[in-house]
């Protein structure tokens, strides 16, 4: 565990010392039994957890300071929580905070279980990965605390949704982590090339389609698509599925077991409509988009090399660093004719969770109120262009998401469905090759394929067979 003592150097010098963190690429970042004989499923986590109770990395040092380890995930945001501890620790000098950021958060994590050493304090993405683990009740539950009470219930819900520990199926779920920072997902568009192009914010799917012919015979690009990076289909396929999927589909899909062709939901009865949209959305790519990476796109984009981006908020700072005065704009994905029917997907793109059996609870609670305080989260939506998930926080001013600010301050957002994909199903692979090759039908009928494959496993799990 890697610590330091106080020394005449700034503040700013001191956290640069104490800041573990490695370069990677781009990319953003989708019953609890008696603590001596909790375990995770290794078929969940991939890591048996067993009678020994989880210990963080924190210390206690000879002069009374607690040291506790933070787990931060984003290598964009190094700098901003840097920042934030400094100031942390100014006001709370009993209690130093390592910064320890890392290239691929979700082994890493894993790797930590299996050595019995879970954080003191986390930042995650709110995603599927996080609902394994919060399900596997590694988190503490922070519904009681103070600042459970500021967090938009509409924000809440989206991280209740994932999973929660419920010990014993006692007194009901918990909430294992606090929202953070929030994204949205909408349709990036340049409001300089729409306004020469004399074209319209679209309000409907047809006047989506309409526009994008009208770029297209314009010699413009409508849309730049980076489909080297899998994952990229994602946002389009989490908009007009999420638009038009069934209510409660997850819920009935995740009842019928690994029986899905003879169930009342499946993919391939549900989602014939949204894929065949999100195939007709991607034939406006760029000719190259099989071959162009989101790195690329963000850099493209930024040099006006496209109307449109079907990329979320996160994007945005990115594309920020080609161009800090590029002209950005959102709206939200209209998937429909109905333009009241326009909902904004939004997902949790920082929780932050407190290690249930941190051996500095009291401390590790003092940080994470500080976290969350209305000027933390301000100021960190403001750097990092999301929105505050605070009940009463004002609307993120940022021009670039003026667009998509009105559904998230209404509640008018929905949250990832891909979050509620198990990760052993490849889906990022089977939309890339959807979006390429234009058939929805195989696409579909694989992606029922392996969820069955996945239900199956499971109850053969649980069953003990």
């Amino acid at each position: 565990m890697q610590s330091s003592e106080p020394s005449d150097t700034d503040a700013g010098d001191r956290h640069r010392s104490r800041t573990r963190t490695t370069h990677q690429p781009d990319r953003p970042h989708r019953p609890r039994q008696p603590r001596q004989t909790r375990r995770v499923v290794a078929g969940t986590l991939g890591v048996v957890l067993t009678a020994a109770a989880l210990t963080g990395c924190s210390t206690q040092a000879g002069d009374g300071i607690v040291t506790l380890d933070f787990f931060q995930f984003k290598p964009e945001a190094v700098k901003e929580f840097a920042q934030i501890i400094t100031d942390f620790e100014a006001k709370n000098p009993d209690i130093r905070v390592v910064q320890n950021a890392v290239p691929d958060p979700d082994t890493a994590i894993r790797t930590l279980l299996v050595k019995n050493k879970v954080p003191d304090v986390l930042t995650l993405n709110v995603s599927g990965n996080y609902a394994e683990l919060a399900r596997a009740c590694v988190f503490a539950d922070l519904s009681k605390e103070p600042v459970a009470k500021t967090v938009n219930p509409a924000v809440q819900d989206i991280v209740q949704a994932l999973g929660s520990c419920n010990p014993d199926g006692g007194s009901g779920p918990e909430v294992n982590a606090m929202p953070f920072a929030s994204n949205a997902s909408g349709i990036i568009y340049n409001p300089d090339i729409f306004r020469e192009a004399g074209v319209a914010v679209p309000t409907t799917w047809d006047e989506l389609i309409a526009a994008a012919k009208t770029f297209q015979d314009q010699g413009i690009n409508p849309l730049y698509c980076t489909m080297k990076d899998a994952w990229t289909a994602g946002p389009a396929f989490v908009n007009i599925g999420g638009a038009l999927m069934p209510k409660d589909f997850f819920t009935d899909l995740r009842a019928e077991g690994s029986d899905v062709s003879g169930g009342k939901v499946s993919f391939s009865k549900d989602f014939a409509d949204a894929t065949k949209q999100q195939v007709e959305l991607f034939s406006y790519c760029q000719k190259d988009f099989a071959s162009r990476d989101y790195n690329a796109g963000n850099a493209a984009f930024a040099k006006g090399e496209s109307a449109m981006y079907l990329q979320g908020s996160y994007a945005i700072p990115a594309i920020r660093v080609t161009d800090p005065d590029a002209p950005i704009a959102t709206f939200p994905y209209p998937v429909t004719n109905d333009p009241d029917k326009r909902i904004v997907v939004s997902g949790v793109d920082v929780g932050i969770s407190i290690g249930r059996d941190t051996k500095h609870p009291a401390e590790a609670k003092r940080f994470l109120d500080y976290l969350m305080s209305p000027d933390v989260v301000n100021a960190y939506s403001k750097a990092q262009s999301t929105f505050s998930p605070l009940v009463d926080a004002a609307p993120n001013t940022d021009p670039a998401l003026a667009g998509l600010e009105p559904y998230f301050s209404q509640g008018k957002i929905i949250g990832f469905i891909d979050h509620q994909i198990p990760a052993s199903i490849p889906l990022t692979n089977l939309l890339q090759s959807m979006v390429i090759t234009g058939d929805s039908k195989t696409f579909l009928r694989d992606l029922d394929s392996e969820w069955s494959k996945v239900a199956a496993r499971s109850a053969t799990a649980r069953e003990g067979k």
